[in-house]
């Protein structure tokens, strides 16, 4: 059976028949670098694209956004109402020592090595996938179907921006949207004995903040041995690193998770976790100190960087936060301004972001996680909190339900590829993540 056959695979060819066609599109060496856009490789993946999905190019009216962000929309019964399914097909550079070429779509001994195969040109190809099988079941879409991919997702870059400017404009709202963000992995967390199909609700926002410590006035030779900028700043940043004056609780999203993965934990952790009014407090205390991932969703995380000096002796740096609630960083800053004032260092909000989470009593999430675990019944599914960025921040004002899962069952080396090494994915999973797109658009009523 070649690539772009269009004879109905059996069971037992459909791994490999969705290889070859996902292989199609790790070829495009579709990679993007801030503040440039080549494009010969992403018209590359579009016709590659028009080729492998023909019912979805000729019945779905595509915008192209930008430079090459793609937004496709199939109308349904109810032209009232719109759902969307988004991913991005921009990736990182190849780097480092790969047992396979990167980007040769390589298929060996029942794996499909390639940048993309997890981050995530996977999902791109699954949501493509069962919009192509419904269209040529003929199946009628009950409400708006909507699938959006940018082009520099990794650079943060514009392509979400214009697609929410043009939803606005549009007047569009979503019922749900599903993008990238958990995935079904290995536990996450001592004692629990299944895999996890995890569903991030929620990621941080982000902050930036200046920090500047001065020269003192005055002659210094009058001055005694006054501390210099540089010792000001070094010694906030060590106390501020220690001390992390920043308010930790467990918010909705967490204690969801642990609620869910309690269900599938042992003893003694089960119990722990399934009594959070009475061990909360230790959780909070402890989290940091066990898991550093887990101890994140917590509260605000801080990086410094960007450490300076100016000639005349000012020393710079750079504190980028990570905030869950806006409120909750309003409060971080302050007790972090205090600290740097104590040590003579000025701090000055430069950016500030945050995002709307999605409720878990949202009948959105509801319904997209009943799809999960339909899809994956051998994993436990629960909600998190995701530290990293993903382009659907840009769209929780669009939607009460904006959920970050990819339906891809990796392994702990294909989750550690991203974003480095020997990035691969099993072609046996293939067909469980176009199952989980073509149940999800099927059902929703």
């Amino acid at each position: 059976m070649t690539v772009t056959e269009t004879k109905e695979p059996t069971v037992g060819e459909r791994p490999m028949y969705y290889a070859q066609r996902l292989a199609e599109m790790i070829r495009c060496r579709t990679v993007s670098k801030k503040d440039s856009f080549a494009p010969a490789e992403f018209l590359k993946l579009r016709a590659v694209i028009e080729t492998l999905f023909p019912l979805v190019s000729e019945k779905a009216e595509r915008t192209i956004l930008g430079d090459d962000a793609y937004l496709y929309q199939l109308p349904g019964k109810d032209t009232s109402r719109n759902v969307m399914v988004m991913s991005h097909h921009d990736v990182v550079d190849a780097t480092g020592n790969w047992q396979e070429d990167a980007f040769g779509g390589v298929i060996r001994d029942g794996v499909l090595w390639g940048r993309g195969t997890v981050d995530t040109k996977t999902p791109l190809f699954a949501e493509l996938s069962a919009l192509e099988e419904l269209l040529a079941e003929g199946f009628e879409f009950p409400v708006n179907v909507w699938l959006f991919s940018s082009h520099n997702e990794e650079t943060g870059g514009d392509g979400a921006v214009r697609a929410l400017e043009y939803f606005k404009a549009h007047g569009i709202r979503f019922d749900w949207i599903s993008d990238e963000g958990g995935a079904v992995i290995e536990p996450p967390m001592a004692g629990v004995r299944k895999k996890c199909a995890m569903m991030a609700i929620h990621e941080k926002g982000r902050c930036t903040a200046e920090l500047t410590a001065r020269k003192p006035q005055g002659h210094a030779s009058l001055a005694g041995a006054p501390r210099t900028p540089v010792m000001n700043m070094a010694a906030f940043l060590a106390e501020a690193d220690e001390k992390k004056p920043f308010l930790r609780r467990l918010h909705p999203e967490v204690r969801g998770m642990f609620e869910a993965l309690a269900l599938h934990m042992t003893f003694p952790m089960r119990f722990v976790f399934s009594n959070l009014w009475l061990f909360s407090g230790l959780l909070i205390r402890l989290m940091p100190k066990l898991n550093a991932a887990a101890g994140e969703m917590l509260g605000t995380g801080c990086t410094f960087r960007k450490l300076s000096t100016d000639e005349d002796g000012t020393c710079h740096a750079e504190a980028f936060l990570r905030c869950i609630r806006a409120d909750d960083l309003d409060r971080d800053l302050d007790a972090l301004r205090a600290l740097a004032e104590a040590h003579g260092v000025e701090l000055t909000v430069r950016e500030n972001e945050s995002y709307t989470p999605t409720a878990l009593t949202s009948p959105g999430y509801a319904y997209v996680r009943k799809i999960v675990e339909k899809t994956f019944p051998y994993a436990a599914a629960a909600p998190f909190i995701l530290p990293a960025g993903t382009d659907a921040r840009r769209f929780t004002e669009l939607s009460d339900a904006v959920i970050r899962f990819a339906p891809i069952d990796i392994n702990a080396q294909q989750y550690a590829s991203v974003h480095g090494e020997n990035e691969n994915i099993c072609i046996d999973k293939l067909p469980l993540a176009v199952a989980f797109y073509k149940e999800l658009l099927r059902n929703y009523k």
